[in-house]
């Protein structure tokens, strides 16, 4: 009796219906686990590596130093990223003045610009499969309920077959019905859970980003105003005789 009621029962006797919906919700499940486990790997690379950059560039002595390893190599993480298009906007900024369009603001509209399209830029790769994940979790209850709506409705129409509500009529269709409840569940909660973790590690990450970002920003302009100023002040006369 257990054996003819168990799962390859259900197999057996589902049809096109409990088909697509266990279908559908398998796919929900290997589409959100598949990003769950890329993502998360993704996201513990990209913050090792920032964590290295981040100490190389707190370390050095001046943001020429920084572009030329950035000039060198490809950057390999958002923060050398933003790093990279500040010192190249600065630079531009420097080369072309006012000629260029994008540069009629000043150094600083410019700037911020560049920054700001390099945070909007790396906003966009993190929230990069987040809405697939998020479909998961709200919609895998709702389609495994419908499996469960269509499994009683199987049971009913037993029982009026039947002319008996006895077990052996409506245990198969009561069987998919909870069966489609579970599977639901079991797609939802690990999706709902995973949103929140990386919605979550997303707002930790932006908001280190825009305040790297902002860093570069007093670093670039208050540098380069220091090298204005260093370069055209007036040098105190050399007495002949060290007087």
């Amino acid at each position: 009796m257990e054996t003819g009621l168990g799962f390859s029962h259900f197999l057996a006797q589902i049809d096109a219906v409990g088909i697509g919906v266990l279908a559908l919700l398998i796919s929900l499940s290997i589409a959100s686990w598949y990003l769950i486990i890329t993502k998360s790997i993704a996201n513990y690379i990209a913050k090792k590596r920032a964590e290295a950059f981040l100490k190389y560039f707190w370390g050095v002595d001046s943001l020429q130093e920084v572009g030329t390893k950035l000039n060198n190599e490809t950057p390999n993480n958002a923060f050398a990223q933003l790093a990279k298009q500040a010192i190249d906007a600065s630079a531009d900024s420097k080369m072309h003045g006012a000629q260029k369009l994008a540069a009629a603001g000043g150094i600083s509209e410019f700037l911020t610009r560049a920054l700001r399209n390099g945070i909007d830029q790396e906003t966009t790769r993190v929230e990069n499969g987040l809405t697939l994940i998020a479909s998961a979790g709200s919609a895998a209850p709702y389609i495994g309920l419908l499996g469960t709506v269509w499994g009683i409705y199987h049971a009913l129409i037993q029982i009026g077959l039947s002319g008996q509500g006895t077990l052996d009529k409506v245990a198969g269709p009561v069987g998919e019905a909870l069966i489609m409840t579970a599977v639901g569940l079991a797609v939802a909660i690990p999706a709902v859970l995973a949103y929140n973790a990386f919605i979550r590690r997303n707002r930790i990450w932006l908001a280190r980003l825009e305040t790297f970002a902002h860093d570069l920003f007093i670093l670039t302009t208050v540098g380069d105003k220091t090298d204005t100023l260093e370069n055209t002040a007036p040098k105190p006369p050399v007495l002949e005789g060290g007087r």
